[in-house]
């Protein structure tokens, strides 16, 4: 294996071409995921650890076919002569070369369960949850809770359990929760099947675009239709993050946040007698 890393920002605090010069001649063992990571192990015990960030992504293109590209970081050349080029258009990913032995430890002080593992229950989300003020989109963020979990598929879940985004975590009563971890999942998996969502330059390894973005119930979708009830979807900001959600459907809570609504809309009736 062949490597050659051209922006510093990839591998810093470390030097690029000293990570680069580790990997090299290294025989790749086993590719997986842990959260957000790839994880890519190697026949010598070490594990590259690669987080895509924003906008990063992996190419694979066989007979040097890469084509020219600016936002290209790194290329790694596999013994088979094929390239696996690394693009990040806003420079956010990072790479971290770790020796054996240190894989596990690293992971577990920063993520919690697999969301699609048979091990992520209810009952170890509301242990997750317990006594938790932040938001419950928030709480879901946090990758300790969850491992892995998303802006887009945040939203999705909790259009699908009929949450309020900013609803107290600890504050959720035993069937929110069921019902949070059943949109948990069912929201990844539709992820998974449609291969991602293709926004701005996502692309699966071979260049197609993702497909979830055309079934979307609530994220990006402002001022459309709920596909339950037909009540215009809204946006809001939880955690720094743009959130959309059905105020019908997930109400924060229910008469406080009906009245909210109603007075800052004019009722039907004000509406007749003011034309």
């Amino acid at each position: 294996m062949q490597v050659e890393i051209n922006d510093p920002r990839l591998t810093r605090p470390f030097e690029r071409r000293s990570v680069a010069a580790e990997l090299e001649g290294e025989t790749v063992a086993a590719v997986d995921r842990r959260g957000k990571y790839l994880v890519v192990r190697f026949e010598s015990g070490r594990s590259l650890l690669i987080h895509l960030r924003m906008t990063g992504s992996l190419l694979h293109a066989r007979n040097g076919a890469l084509a020219d590209d600016p936002y290209r970081r790194a290329v790694v050349r596999l013994d088979d002569g094929s390239d696996v080029a690394y693009r990040d258009v806003r420079r956010f990913g990072t790479w971290l070369l770790l020796e054996p032995g240190e894989l596990d430890d690293y992971l577990a002080a920063r993520l919690g369960s697999e969301p699609l593992d048979r091990g992520f229950t209810a009952r170890r989300l509301a242990e997750r949850l317990q006594d938790r003020r932040a938001p419950i989109k928030a709480a879901l963020l946090d990758q300790r809770t969850l491992a892995g979990m998303g802006n887009i598929y945040a939203d999705e879940a909790l259009w699908l359990a009929r949450v309020h985004p900013l609803r107290p975590a600890g504050e959720l009563a035993p069937d929110e929760i069921t019902r949070v971890t059943k949109g948990v999942k069912d929201a990844l998996r539709a992820g998974v099947a449609r291969q991602g969502a293709t926004l701005r330059d996502y692309s699966t390894p071979d260049g197609r675009r993702g497909r979830m973005q055309l079934e979307f119930k609530a994220y990006g979708r402002a001022g459309e239709p709920c596909d339950r009830c037909g009540t215009p979807i809204e946006k809001t900001r939880v955690a720094g993050r743009g959130t959309w959600f059905c105020p019908m459907c997930q109400q924060l809570e229910p008469r406080r946040y009906a009245a909210s609504r109603s007075s800052r809309r004019p009722s039907r009736s004000s509406r007749q007698s003011s034309v």
